[in-house]
């Protein structure tokens, strides 16, 4: 007994149905702001809510009388376009008149400031590189009479690194000329004794010096000293010692003193993104690994918030902007549950597709796949919704096949003035891309498309031919008459790939072989997908038709 036939308006009722639910999937995909190797700006966004802001965490600076880390906040603040600069800038203005004295330190320090008591301006409420206070001879020995006590073993042993004379980038300490050295050292040694040095930097660098006084060669020590010295024409008391009381490694510092030389616009939010992370490590790998970007890019998440920018820090990729609509509630499951945001969005583009395929199948296809009896099999549609899966796939993770592009902040070798740190010389800002290019989607989704058109054509050819009035001997006939429509999608493929090639070289579109052979590729599936799930079968079918009919005959 054959199951009862289903009711046509039942049959409308579920392709609708179908075309409904993969709409809704598809939109579901398209709003998840999750990606493989970026990051969203809707999750930076969502993991800056509700927490403090630049200039709430230059209040919390000025309430621990930190004077000159705020400052730098409150740059970074207006860099950002921070509402609460508005409430900041009088605050500060308010403290640096009230605490004068404080001011040209950064903060206070109870023992330093007696013992570099020849300076000029005392008056001033401008901040002061550090190393300024340590210009003079009197200075210095004033603050080597005060180390020279120390029970310290890593004081003891920088002081008595001024007596190497084996040095290649400074004069020695103790010779003429030798005064930046000699500054530099005492700096670093009352830095140790003041505990604003990292436990992880107290280690190599203790490391180092101790070599170097086995030695009698300065030796990588004398980089260190180097930055050291970058970094204290720059920053007042206050402001190094907090950045290095949060710096793990001497190849952090390294790179803090190159940024400050290479990107002096952007210290601020260089500077206050450490802090303000308590990870100057990992701001400044972010800047190193992808220079200008990055620095825009950690600028932007400034703007958010203190978590966007731990999570920008910590996730160490670019940012990429949001594919669709502020979506709070896809932003705050992506950001609790990367990894499984991530599988629902592709398994959503997956299904979404298959539906829509499928909805379109029982509506314009259900016919002729009844008479064709599994020409049509369902693995089909699974087949193409992988496909353009795939290619939604490459095409929204735009970091996935390109290599990171080359960082205009990587270190170089700089070689100063002795005793002074050289100049920077103008760097060239690189155009560094940071999501694929515009032209090379359009071209892949221009591939795309005709080749899904060319697979719903060869489907109503064959459609066309199953319903001929004719025997399957003349329907045989005709399926090999149409062999070369059959192959179209090759020859479209391959005209694609040709004409993306010459217009690249022509330098009309980007240069980008994926853009390129990513038409043949569509060519060579629709081809595959319309010989061997459709004609195939159809062939197939036709031919025992033919031999049933000879031998009734």
């Amino acid at each position: 007994m054959s199951p009862p036939a289903t009711a046509p308006g039942t049959r409308s009722a579920v392709w609708q149905l179908w075309l409904v639910l993969g709409f809704g999937l598809l939109a579901t995909a398209w709003l998840l702001p999750v990606n493989v190797k970026s990051l969203n700006t809707a999750l930076l966004r969502e993991a800056g809510r509700d927490t403090p802001s630049v200039a709430q965490f230059g209040r919390e600076l000025l309430d621990l009388d930190k004077p000159g880390p705020a400052a730098l906040a409150l740059a970074a603040a207006r860099k950002v376009g921070d509402p609460g600069v508005s409430q900041l800038g009088p605050l500060y203005d308010s403290y640096a008149l009230n605490h004068r004295d404080m001011m040209p330190w950064g903060g206070w320090d109870v023992a330093l400031e007696p013992l570099l008591v020849a300076r000029n301006g005392a008056s001033s409420v401008e901040s002061q590189p550090v190393l300024n206070f340590m210009v003079t001879q009197q200075a210095r020995e004033n603050m080597r009479r005060y180390l020279s006590v120390s029970r310290l073993p890593g004081v003891q042993i920088l002081l008595k690194t001024a007596e190497i004379t084996a040095t290649q980038r400074f004069l020695p300490a103790q010779r003429p000329g030798g005064q930046p050295l000699d500054a530099v050292i005492l700096l670093s040694a009352y830095l140790w004794q003041t505990e604003h040095l990292s436990a992880g930097l107290q280690r190599e660098v203790r490391g180092l010096a101790e070599a170097a006084v086995a030695s009698g060669h300065m030796g990588e020590l004398e980089d260190f000293y180097l930055d050291i010295l970058t970094l204290g024409k720059r920053l007042n008391w206050v402001q190094l010692s907090e950045l290095l009381r949060t710096t793990g490694s001497l190849g952090t510092v390294g790179q803090f003193a190159h940024l400050s030389r290479v990107a002096p616009e952007h210290l601020p939010v260089i500077y206050t993104a450490a802090l303000l992370t308590k990870s100057a490590d990992g701001v400044a790998n972010y800047l190193i690994a992808f220079g200008q970007p990055g620095a825009a890019q950690l600028q932007q998440a400034l703007g958010y918030g203190e978590g966007a920018v731990k999570q920008l820090v910590q996730r160490q990729v670019p940012v990429t902007q949001a594919g669709g609509p502020d979506f709070e509630l896809g932003a705050s499951f992506a950001l609790r549950h990367p990894e499984l945001a991530l599988l629902t969005k592709y398994a959503a583009f997956l299904g979404g597709i298959f539906l829509l395929l499928r909805g379109l199948d029982r509506k314009f296809f259900r016919s002729v796949g009844l008479a064709l009896h599994g020409a049509f099999p369902r693995m089909g549609s699974g087949l193409v919704a992988a496909i353009l899966t795939f290619i939604f796939f490459v095409s929204s993770e735009p970091f996935l096949l390109k290599a990171a592009p080359a960082s205009d902040y990587q270190i170089k070798l700089v070689i100063p003035v002795i005793g002074t740190t050289a100049a920077p010389a103008a760097a060239t800002p690189l155009t560094t891309p940071t999501t694929m290019e515009t032209s090379t989607l359009l071209s892949i989704l221009t591939f795309a498309v005709l080749q899904i058109g060319m697979y719903f054509i060869c489907l109503l050819k064959i459609s066309d031919v199953a319903k001929q009035p004719v025997a399957a001997a003349t329907k045989l006939r005709l399926m090999d008459n149409e062999e070369n429509l059959f192959d179209g999608g090759l020859y479209i493929g391959i005209a694609g790939t040709a004409t993306a090639l010459v217009l690249q070289v022509m330098h009309l579109i980007d240069a980008n072989l994926l853009a390129a052979y990513s038409s043949n590729l569509f060519g060579i599936v629709c081809v595959a997908l319309v010989k061997i799930r459709h004609v195939r079968p159809f062939k197939r079918q036709l031919i025992l038709e033919v031999q049933q009919a000879v031998a009734a005959a």
